[in-house]
């Protein structure tokens, strides 16, 4: 099989590389201690029936109280900090090894399932938003503390690739649940691939390849404040560990697989999980990030895209999507363009949209091309996961025999299209 050549780079452009500073990702701040506490909208959503069901379910109904008393017995910031990331790496490693079968099996929701760990991360930091430590606490600090504990139990800072040639290092990531007040009961099959493939190792024809996973919130800002690229950059850069492959991955269209060729640096403006709209108008790139000057309207796929939608992968058709929305040169209409961009043009829409699966898309391979990083990387969108005909209302059951099926089955034909994607790393 022949990989897709990298695309070539932005004539005349200029990278522009330093060192990545950021500041913590954190939500709202919380209110003076004296004063109300403002939970964010996420974490207000805990009070429905549904997310207490899952958290009971799926084995993570006692996670806030632990926390809490965790949290209660600190008597430092650092000390606070240590245990928010602690608790953060911990409910990651349960919810990997509840979802890869290893353990046992608390509560009774299938162990595939992605939304315990989400709802148990909002239980987390809501215990957090409410705790009034006997110690002086800066609201930086107290975001710090937040950043620590969003970061750990996402997977985020426990990337752990193994140095030398004898594996092939791949870097998948999903995402969380969204859309939530549509239906609340939601789950997201990119989520749930990232767990199960978290510190596996698949066996392909080029050998080999150890799988590391991460999950991102579906929040512009924390997109803003540069949490793709602080959370690749220290796997693209030179070394003994760095990836060679990656795909960001989402929940994209009904009853397909894409892989999106072509990636637009537009924010549509859809509304997140926290309510809040992201644009319109250009992604934008955090500053201490290495990027390429002047910031380029598009980003393309080095992901074997043809391999992907030949292979016999499973029930769902792959599609090599090349569709795009432009408004061309010298002109101030947007049109959709079915077969790529034509030069010159503005985005509008990339290959995955105009909502957060094409910015992480945009991201991470904006972070690609200025890394120089020259190797197989793209964006991956899944069918949509769907309720049974007989549950489909919003109110209805939190899981069913077609919910769970598919769910098994977009996850099984994730990790197929992972292993024919590492497997034409022999021939680069």
């Amino acid at each position: 099989m022949r990989l897709t050549k990298l695309a070539p780079r932005l004539s005349g452009a200029v990278l522009t590389v330093s060192a990545l500073v950021l500041a913590p990702l954190a939500g709202p701040a919380a209110a003076a201690p004296d004063g109300p506490v403002a939970l964010t909208r996420e974490e207000g959503r805990l009070g429905d029936r549904v997310p207490q069901e899952i958290l009971r379910r799926g084995g993570f109904g006692g996670a806030g109280g632990e926390f809490a008393g965790a949290l209660a017995r600190t008597r430092t910031p650092g000390q606070a900090e240590r245990v928010a990331s602690e608790a953060g790496r911990r409910l990651w490693r349960q919810a990997v090894a509840r979802a890869q079968g290893r353990g046992p099996a608390a509560g009774d929701l299938p162990r595939d399932d992605d939304r315990p760990l989400y709802w148990a991360r909002l239980s987390l930091t809501r215990e957090l938003r409410l705790w009034r430590p006997a110690f002086a606490l800066s609201d930086g600090r107290r975001a710090a503390v937040l950043d620590a504990l969003e970061r750990g139990s996402r997977g985020q800072d426990s990337l752990d690739f193994p140095a030398g040639h004898g594996v092939k290092r791949v870097l998948v990531t999903g995402f969380d649940p969204f859309q939530l007040d549509d239906d609340v009961r939601r789950s997201n099959p990119s989520g749930a691939a990232a767990l199960a493939l978290d510190g596996t190792v698949i066996n392909t024809p080029a050998g080999p390849a150890r799988v590391e996973a991460a999950v991102f919130p579906v929040r512009w800002e924390d997109f803003a404040r540069g949490t793709v690229e602080r959370t690749l950059l220290p796997h693209f850069r030179p070394g003994p560990r760095q990836v060679d492959l990656f795909t960001t991955i989402s929940q994209g269209r009904p009853g397909r697989f894409d892989v999106e060729r072509t990636n637009g640096a537009w924010r549509g403006g859809g509304t997140d999980n926290e309510r809040l709209h992201g644009g319109p108008g250009m992604v934008p790139v955090p500053p201490g990030v290495p990027t390429v000057r002047p910031q380029p309207q598009w980003t393309r796929t080095t992901l074997p895209y043809a391999e992907l939608a030949a292979a016999a992968t499973g029930p769902y058709p792959v599609r090599d999507n090349t569709a795009v929305t432009e408004v061309p040169a010298g002109s101030t209409v947007p049109v959709d363009r079915p077969d790529g961009p034509t030069p010159g043009s503005a985005a509008r829409a990339g290959g995955g949209g105009d909502y957060l699966s094409n910015e992480i898309a945009y991201r991470a391979t904006l972070l690609r091309d200025a890394t120089g990083l020259a190797v197989p990387g793209g964006h991956l969108h899944t069918p949509v996961l769907r309720f049974g005909a007989d549950n489909g209302s919003p109110s209805g059951r939190v899981t069913d025999p077609e919910f769970e099926r598919n769910r098994r089955e977009i996850t099984a034909q994730v990790r197929a299209l992972v292993g024919v994607a590492a497997g034409t790393l022999r021939q680069r």
